[in-house]
């Protein structure tokens, strides 16, 4: 910028937001065994971590964790440092999701908020705590919380937006991994991705995970030392082949 139009330059003149927020969509997979005579997969859960408003607006409504931006950090950095302090829980690897700015989104004014998502392990969130800001922090299902919560602002909107992201990176990549052992089987799996993914449905499943050439590498036999198979019967009565992860990432779909 010239001299003459950095004196000129009058940032009055133009209308600044009143306020810039993170909010934050915290997902997991939480695992409960089942009570069964017979051995079965563990009952698996898609969940999402809300916090309780104490504070107008919303006050009492159940919402996103997140808060404004201050003027001395990134948008990304005041995401991470709104969920420590309103759950305690560490933000890890953050993704951006993206803005909402719909006239009226806000009562306080002219709020252009900017959306983070997290798929996390259980143990993430095992250590979550309210704030002052925050009554209560709770996981909920993903049917608790956009159909039976009123829940704050326009985050039945945010939600459903992150839900349908981690869909699409649950069939696109290995992230499937973070919810398994190190080794398993094709059942457990296909279980995790089902959790996310109801709607997902291949009868061949095991077949083309094994075989189609687009996901060779993906996947490998475990063996022992001597190069033989390893089974388990863990959650089966016959015993079935154990996988694990390679490094390899696909280019295309590796379950479709």
């Amino acid at each position: 910028m010239s001299q003459n139009g950095e004196q000129s330059y009058n940032p009055k003149k133009y209308r600044t937001p009143d306020g810039v927020p993170a909010d934050i969509v915290m997902f997991t997979l939480t695992k409960r065994e089942r009570k069964t005579v017979t051995k079965t997969l563990p009952l698996r859960e898609l969940k999402v971590m809300l916090v309780r408003r104490k504070k107008w607006p919303c006050e009492g409504k159940w919402a996103l964790p997140g808060g404004f931006c201050q003027e001395n950090e990134s948008i990304y950095d005041a995401a991470k440092r709104e969920l420590k302090e309103e759950t305690g829980v560490d933000g890890g690897h953050l993704e951006y999701l993206g803005v909402y700015s719909t006239p009226g989104r806000d009562p306080r004014g002219w709020i252009i908020s900017h959306a983070f998502f997290a798929l996390v392990e259980e143990w993430m969130l095992e250590q979550r705590q309210a704030s002052d800001d925050a009554g209560e922090v709770g996981l909920f299902t993903l049917r608790e919380a956009l159909e039976e919560l009123d829940l704050a602002f326009d985050h039945h909107d945010i939600i459903t937006d992150a839900y349908l992201r981690i869909q699409q990176q649950m069939l696109q990549t290995t992230i499937a991994k973070q919810f398994l052992p190190p080794h398993f089987t094709l059942s457990e799996l296909y279980q995790v991705i089902q959790t996310v993914v109801p709607e997902f449905k291949e009868p061949n499943f095991i077949r083309k995970i094994t075989s189609t050439r687009s996901r060779q590498g993906i996947l490998q036999e475990v063996r022992d030392s001597e190069g033989n198979p390893l089974s388990s019967n863990q959650y089966s009565q016959r015993p079935a082949q154990l996988y694990m992860f390679t490094d390899h990432q696909p280019l295309l779909s590796i379950y479709t």
